[in-house]
């Protein structure tokens, strides 16, 4: 709120780099800035509490709403909706802490019902609101775009991509005049921030100096690209190629392609689809994160029940499971113990997401199709 004072009038201040506060300066896009400027005016400058948490609960009903309509798109059962309801913690971080990340959580998660719709137009949108709010949102990109190419086309991708280009530039256009493009960027998207040792939820476990070199980061970082390859390989390009490098030649010439193709790719971005590769997205990227916070459980609480649920796992397996992950994140500050927990229960869950069925039911072979 702070922060947003000094944005808004009689202040007008533009450089990111002088709108700081009690908990440093800001360091993230400028949605976030605006989301936070109308809560300011809202809210009596940020004196009424009550009211805030009010708007806040409303958010978390709104984006539970959108995370239960998704589920039920994807087929889910209805005892797999009951966890969704139960996560203290996520109760903490919407209702109690009133973290940015829920905006974001709320617009990441349209998306998803978007596209589980084949609303592309509108999942690009909420998708690149989510992105001006957090940075993290840039996790589901590989899984978005072939879910966009697949669905739609590579051109048509290409101009949602435009689309987003236009939206973050609108967004940041007050911070980036002036010759101060460089600011906005390096404190707006700052790949190079490196957290505290003591508030970090998953790396706990491993001793600060290691924690803290550039070894560990770029080994993280390493194992990031990895799975991605891995995923993008042998899933998410699977409903319409052999391979990434068959997906890469078969949509960037489309000429090769005919309509009842193109037809049966998009048929072929079912809900269950979209839902694996975009929650899988996520959970991979914080799996392979230096060092996460208490908030960023807004994206991989309403994840876990439905990876663990595609596994195929018994619902006794996927409740108890779910529960040891919601005990592991409710330890204040984390532990070894703690730590070792999240990081192995999202290591569980990318092997979950790895080895559910890439389609839901059989389909006939490109080649057989063509031949069609």
């Amino acid at each position: 709120m702070i922060q947003a004072s000094k944005f808004l009038p009689p202040n007008y201040e533009t450089d990111y780099s002088k709108l700081d506060g009690p908990t440093g300066p800001c360091v993230y896009p400028a949605i976030h800035l605006y989301i936070h400027s109308a809560l300011y005016y809202i809210t009596d400058h940020g004196r009424d509490l009550r009211l805030a948490q009010i708007i806040y609960a409303g958010l978390y009903l709104s984006t539970l709403s959108l995370v239960l309509a998704s589920y039920r798109r994807a087929g889910a059962p209805p005892w797999l909706l009951v966890p969704l309801i139960l996560s203290k913690r996520l109760h903490s971080i919407f209702i109690l802490r009133l973290f940015n990340d829920c905006w974001a959580a709320f617009f990441f998660w349209l998306a998803v019902y978007a596209a589980t719709r084949k609303w592309f137009l509108m999942t690009i949108t909420a998708w690149s609101v989510a992105l001006g709010v957090k940075m993290t949102m840039l996790l589901p990109i590989p899984a978005l775009g072939t879910i966009l190419i697949q669905g739609a086309s590579v051109e048509t991708t290409i101009s949602y991509g435009l689309l987003v280009l236009v939206i973050q530039t609108a967004a940041a256009i007050p911070f980036v005049r002036a010759n101060k493009t460089s600011i906005y960027l390096q404190q707006a998207f700052n790949f190079g921030r490196q957290f505290l040792y003591k508030w970090t939820v998953n790396w706990r476990f491993v001793p600060e100096e290691t924690f803290l070199s550039k070894e560990f980061a770029y080994t993280l970082l390493a194992m990031h690209a990895t799975l991605l390859l891995a995923f993008l390989q042998y899933k998410w390009v699977r409903p319409s190629s052999n391979g990434l490098l068959d997906f890469i030649g078969r949509h960037l010439n489309p000429t090769t392609m005919s309509s009842a193709e193109r037809k049966e790719y998009s048929r072929r971005m079912t809900p269950r689809f979209v839902m694996d590769a975009l929650l899988a997205s996520i959970v991979i990227g914080m799996l392979c994160a230096r060092s996460i916070h208490y908030q960023f459980y807004a994206y991989l609480a309403w994840a876990t029940p439905y990876l663990l649920w595609r596994s195929g796992a018994h619902a006794v397996v996927v409740l108890a499971v779910w529960a040891l992950q919601e005990v592991a994140w409710l330890v204040y500050p984390s532990t070894v113990w703690s730590s070792a927990t999240v990081v192995g229960l999202m290591a569980l869950q990318t092997v979950c997401a790895w080895v559910a069925p890439t389609m839901d039911r059989a389909v006939e072979p490109i080649e057989v199709l063509k031949k069609q």
